[in-house]
């Protein structure tokens, strides 16, 4: 298929996690459509050649494939009502925002009552994993729904899990994250203690990453926390946001998570010391500098 016959493809909310799909597909030669409130996102997407949708509505009319990358849930399903009252029949939705599976199946029950089609896909990886097509997708939707839009999704990752039904991917994104979030915390606390006890921070990192100790979070944040780079490739308080969920999805099926506890006040010390805006591995300066 040549780049005349590829489909426009419609991206909600181009932010971290928004560019960098907008990145993938317009490297694999699709017309991109972007919107999102703040305009000020938008410059990356015409610096790659996308083109640039004033409304919801106008991105509608332009593109029968809409993906979605937004704060929360509650954003999703507030675009997604807009979507209802001016898409057609067949136009599909895949939102990649992390939110609760309720709203997942509620909006897709909204949806579906106008003939739209959605599939909750959320992402493991940050901004920068994606943009390098190394995302773990987690796709929650009706069998026939995935397998249509496989060759896409393929475009995005070479990593891709059908999960369930529609909720299915919100449900294991959180699960996803809870360990992600856990292993960069115990990353950063154990930088923190070989900084302290006089250890030269690059070999304690290739020492642990040699060890069983190793974790992917090493690979991604161990140089940042060393360097003290904080610049956000995914931000700390987009996780502490997670945190709640996380619990929330706990608490309705009445499973305690005491380490998420104690990482949910982590988060909370750090947004108060002015960390939120920072990539999430700025829980490390909490621990370094014992502000908790």
């Amino acid at each position: 298929m040549n780049k005349k016959e590829k489909q426009t493809i419609g991206v909600i909310g181009v932010g971290l996690l928004g560019s960098s799909i907008c990145f993938r597909l317009r490297e694999a030669d699709y017309p991109v459509i972007g919107f999102d409130s703040r305009s000020e996102q938008l410059d990356y997407l015409v610096h790659i050649g996308g083109q640039v949708g004033s409304s919801v509505k106008e991105l509608v009319s332009q593109a029968k494939v809409i993906l979605l990358s937004l704060p929360d849930s509650t954003v999703s399903s507030s675009v997604c009502e807009q979507i209802a009252k001016c898409a057609t029949a067949g136009t599909v939705v895949i939102d990649t925002t992390t939110g609760t599976p309720d709203d997942a199946v509620e909006i897709a029950t909204n949806l579906g009552r106008q003939k739209i089609q959605f599939m909750d896909a959320t992402v493991a990886g940050s901004s920068s994993q994606v943009k390098a097509g190394e995302g773990v997708f987690m796709v929650g939707g009706d069998t026939e729904h995935f397998q249509q839009q496989q060759a896409l999704l393929k475009e995005l990752s070479n990593v891709i899990f059908h999960v369930g039904p529609v909720g299915s991917g919100a449900r294991l994104k959180l699960i996803v994250n809870l360990a992600i979030g856990l292993h960069r915390a115990v990353l950063a606390e154990s930088l923190a203690l070989a900084e302290a006890s006089g250890v030269d921070l690059p070999t304690a990192l290739q020492v642990l990453k040699a060890t069983p100790a190793y974790s992917a979070a090493m690979d991604t944040k161990g140089e940042k926390m060393i360097q003290q780079d904080f610049s956000p490739q995914a931000r700390l308080r987009q996780h502490r946001k997670d945190v709640r969920l996380i619990r929330q999805l706990a608490a309705q099926n009445e499973q305690s998570l005491p380490l998420s506890d104690i990482h949910a006040k982590l988060l909370d010390v750090a947004i108060n010391a002015g960390l939120g805006e920072l990539d999430n591995s700025a829980i490390y300066q909490v621990l370094r500098d014992n502000l908790s």
